[in-house]
C-alpha cells in the first residue's frame, strides 16, 4: 500500500489547490480537483488530462497552466516521472505562477536519472526560495547521484520474476528467521474485488505469499488464506518473531476527505490468517499511520506517520508493542528530515533499514542503513548502486547472511512497483604462504596459529609442500606464529586492509632449524675489522625476533673466516666479530646469558647445502669447501668459495634457559 500511504506526502497539494486560481471552473475540472484531495491520482489525472486537450483556445493558456501543474502532481505521485516532466514543463511554459513547478519538474527529471537536468532547475528553484529544505537535499543527491552509480557496491540485484506480476508487487517480507515463506503485496489481476483503485487505476492491493519447497526453490505466489484480504487496500506487512502475528497496513477510505493509512493485526492459526483488527496506538484521527515493522526481538513496532511532533512530512516512529502507553517515541533528528522517512526494518536492536527522500540519494526513496553508535548517535550510509535508483527503492528484508529481497519501481514507466533479490557475496580475503626451512625447503606438519583482534583463533598444519591457508576479515590486525618440531618458531603481524574488494595476502615463514647451525645472512665488516657495518643491523634484529619469539633457548653465536692468513690471525678476529654481534644483541634487550660467542677462524669450513648449490650451481651439494677444495679452483670460482666461508652462524646449544 505505497501508493496509498503516499497521500499524506501530498497532502501539501491539497492546499495547492485550494489556492489555485478558480475562476471558470467547469464541472469537470472540480471532479478533478475533488479527486485529487482525496489522493485519487489516477482518476484525476485522467480528468485533467482530458480537460487539459480541449483547452486550445489562446485566451485559455492560464488555465492549461494550471491544468497542466495538477496533472504533473498527479503523475509524480503515480510514479511516472517522464509524464509528470512533460506536465511541470507545460506548466511553466504556460506561465502558472506558482513557483513549486520548477521544484516539482526538478524532482521528476531527477526520477529519471536526468541528474544534470534536475540539478540545474533544483537551483532555479533555490534562487527564487534559498532555504526550501527538499530543494537543497535534491540538488545535493543530482550532485553525488553519478558517483555512487560510478562507484557501485558489491550487492548483486536482480528481479524476482517469480513474484513479479503486470501490476505492482512490492513491499516483500520474510515469516520468520528460516527465511523460506516470503509475504509481500499485489495488485495483480488476481488480488480480491473487481472495482479498480481510484488512487493507481489497478486493483487495490492484497497479500500473497510464496513458500520454498523441499529442494529450497520458491514456489509460485499465492493469496493468502483466511480473511485478511478484502476489496480494500492490503499493505505492508510485517510479523513478530514466531510468525504468529501479522503486522499490516490497511487503507482507509474515506468519501468526504483524502484516503489514510491505519495498522491492523491479524492472528495465524494453522495456514489461514484472521481479519484484521485495528492496532491502537494513538487517539488521533486526523494522522496516519503506517508501514510496520517488528523489531528483531518482537519488542517494538517501528513504523511511519505525519503525527504532531515529528521533523515533518513522514517520520519513523516506534512504540512498545506490549506497553503502548507512554513508550510512543519519534526517531530524532538524525534519522528524520524534514522529508520523507518510511519502510522502516529494524535488522538487530543497533542496525536499521529505511527509506528516505529527506536524505539525500540517487532519486525517489533511496534505501539507507542507519547504525546506532556507542555514543548513542546514528551512523547513517546510503546503500548506493545498484541497490539504489533513481526511481523508489524501498521495503527491504533480510534472509539468510547478506541477502534478501526489497522492491523498486525502476525501469517502469507506468510506475508499477517489482520485487528485486539481492546478495552481498562475502568477501574473498585470504592468507597464505609457506613454512620453509633456512635452506628453503618445505617444512612439513608445521603448526601456524594465527590470532586476530577480533577475538579470532585459527590453527592450520602446512602441507607437504610447506603450504598453508587462512580465511581472513576486513580491517582485522592478525599475530601469526609457526612452528615445527626439531625449528625454532617463527612470528608475522599484518593487518587487512579495510577496503570492500577481495583480497590475498602472502607470508612466508623461514624457520631456522635447531639441531644445526644457521647462517645469519648479510652480516658485514670493513676489511680486518671487527666492527659491524650499519647493513649488518637489519639481519640481527631479525635475530634478535627470532631470540624473543623462542625466549627458552641459548645460543651460540659463531664467526667463521675465509682461508686467507695465519690461523691465529683468524681465530683472533673471529673471536671479536663474534663478540661484536653478541654485544650488539645484548645491547638490544637479549639476556647475556643467552648469548655464547665463539670465534672458529678458518678451522671449519662450509659443506655445501642444497640452497648454496642453488645460489652457485659450481658447487655441488655435499661439497666441503677447505683450502685444499678451493685451491684448485679458477680465481673467480675461489673467491666465490671464500665468500661462502665468511659466515656468521648461530646454533641452540639449550633449550631451558
Amino acid at each position: 500500500m505505497k501508493l496509498a500511504a503516499k497521500t499524506i506526502i501530498f497532502v501539501i497539494l491539497s492546499l495547492i489547490v485550494a489556492t489555485s486560481v478558480t475562476g471558470c471552473k467547469t464541472p469537470k475540472m472540480q471532479d478533478a480537483d475533488e479527486a485529487l484531495w482525496r489522493g485519487e491520482y489516477y482518476d484525476a489525472a485522467n480528468i485533467y488530462r482530458k480537460i487539459y486537450n480541449r483547452l486550445t483556445k489562446r485566451e485559455q493558456r492560464w488555465l492549461r497552466g494550471e491544468v497542466a501543474y495538477k496533472m504533473g502532481t498527479c503523475y509524480l505521485a503515480l510514479n511516472q516521472a517522464s509524464r509528470a516532466s512533460a506536465a511541470f514543463q507545460n506548466a511553466i511554459r504556460y506561465e502558472y505562477p506558482d513557483s513549486m513547478a520548477l521544484f516539482y519538474l526538478a524532482q521528476a527529471e531527477h526520477h529519471e536519472g536526468k541528474f544534470a537536468q534536475a540539478a540545474k532547475h533544483y537551483q532555479e528553484f533555490l534562487d527564487k526560495v534559498p532555504d526550501h529544505f527538499m530543494a537543497r537535499v535534491g540538488l545535493r543527491g543530482c550532485q553525488i547521484a553519478p558517483k555512487l552509480k560510478a562507484e557501485g557496491s558489491r550487492y548483486e540485484v536482480h528481479p524476482a520474476k517469480l513474484f513479479n506480476s503486470l501490476r505492482a508487487d512490492y513491499c516483500p517480507m520474510f515469516l520468520d528467521v528460516n527465511a523460506d515463506q516470503l509475504y509481500f503485496t499485489s495488485s495483480t489481476e488476481k488480488a480480491t474485488g473487481d472495482k479498480k483503485s481510484e488512487i493507481t487505476g489497478t486493483k487495490k492491493g492484497d497479500i500473497f505469499f510464496s513458500k520454498k519447497d523441499d529442494k529450497g526453490k520458491w514456489l509460485r505466489p499465492e493469496m493468502v488464506e483466511g480473511e485478511l484480504n478484502t476489496d480494500q487496500d492490503e499493505g505492508v506487512t510485517s510479523f513478530s518473531p514466531d510468525g504468529s502475528t501479522m503486522y499490516l497496513a490497511r487503507a482507509v477510505r474515506k468519501p468526504d476527505g483524502p484516503t489514510a493509512v491505519e495498522i491492523c493485526t491479524s492472528q495465524r492459526s494453522e495456514a489461514k490468517w484472521s481479519a484484521p483488527v485495528k492496532f491502537e496506538i494513538i487517539n488521533d484521527t486526523l494522522s496516519s499511520l503506517g508501514d510496520p515493522g517488528v523489531s528483531a526481538d518482537g519488542k517494538y513496532l517501528y513504523f511511519t506517520s505525519d503525527m504532531p511532533g515529528g521533523q515533518g512530512g513522514l517520520d519513523l516512529w516506534r512504540v512498545n508493542i506490549k506497553d503502548k502507553r507512554g513508550t510512543l517515541e519519534n526517531l530524532g533528528d538524525q534519522i528524520n528530515t524534514p522529508g520523507n522517512e518510511r519502510f522502516p526494518y529494524s535488522r538487530t536492536d543497533s542496525i536499521l533499514y529505511f527509506s528516505s527522500d529527506g536524505h539525500a540519494g540517487m532519486g525517489g526513496l533511496d534505501l539507507f542503513k542507519a547504525t546506532l553508535q556507542p555514543s548513542g548517535k546514528w551512523f547513517i550510509e546510503n546503500m548506493g548502486s545498484p541497490m539504489n535508483s533513481a526511481d523508489d527503492d524501498f521495503g527491504i528484508t533480510f534472509g539468510k547472511g547478506e541477502s534478501g529481497f526489497f522492491s523498486s519501481n525502476r525501469k517502469d514507466a507506468r510506475g508499477y512497483d517489482h520485487i528485486f533479490s539481492f546478495i552481498k557475496p562475502d568477501l574473498q580475503i585470504w592468507i597464505s604462504g609457506y613454512v620453509l626451512d633456512k635452506d628453503e625447503e618445505p617444512v612439513p606438519n608445521a603448526i601456524i596459529r594465527i590470532v586476530g583482534n577480533d577475538g579470532s583463533n585459527q590453527k592450520a598444519m602446512s602441507r607437504p609442500d610447506g603450504s598453508f591457508r587462512f580465511d581472513l576479515q576486513r580491517g582485522v590486525r592478525y599475530v601469526m606464529m609457526a612452528g615445527a618440531e626439531g625449528y625454532l618458531n617463527g612470528k608475522q603481524e599484518f593487518t587487512s586492509d579495510i577496503e570492500e574488494a577481495d583480497a590475498e595476502y602472502n607470508v612466508d615463514f623461514i624457520l631456522a632449524a635447531a639441531t644445526k647451525p644457521q647462517v645469519i645472512e648479510n652480516i658485514f665488516y670493513d676489511f680486518n675489522k671487527a666492527t659491524l657495518r650499519p647493513e649488518s643491523k637489519e639481519a640481527l634484529d631479525e635475530m634478535i625476533q627470532i631470540l624473543k619469539d623462542n625466549p627458552n633457548i641459548i645460543i651460540e653465536m659463531a664467526s667463521h673466516t675465509d682461508r686467507i692468513g695465519s690461523d691465529a690471525y683468524n681465530d683472533r678476529l673471529s673471536e671479536r666479530r663474534a663478540k661484536s654481534v653478541v654485544d650488539y644483541l645484548i645491547e638490544h634487550g637479549i639476556a647475556r646469558e643467552r648469548l655464547k660467542p665463539q670465534g672458529y677462524g678458518k678451522r671449519v669450513p662450509k659443506t655445501v647445502t642444497k640452497r648454496i648449490a642453488r645460489l652457485y650451481p659450481q658447487f655441488a651439494e655435499g661439497d666441503v669447501l677447505t683450502e685444499e677444495y678451493i685451491s684448485k679452483l679458477d680465481p673467480e670460482n675461489q673467491a666465490a668459495a671464500d665468500q661462502v666461508n665468511r659466515r656468521t652462524e648461530f646454533q641452540v646449544i639449550s633449550t631451558i634457559y
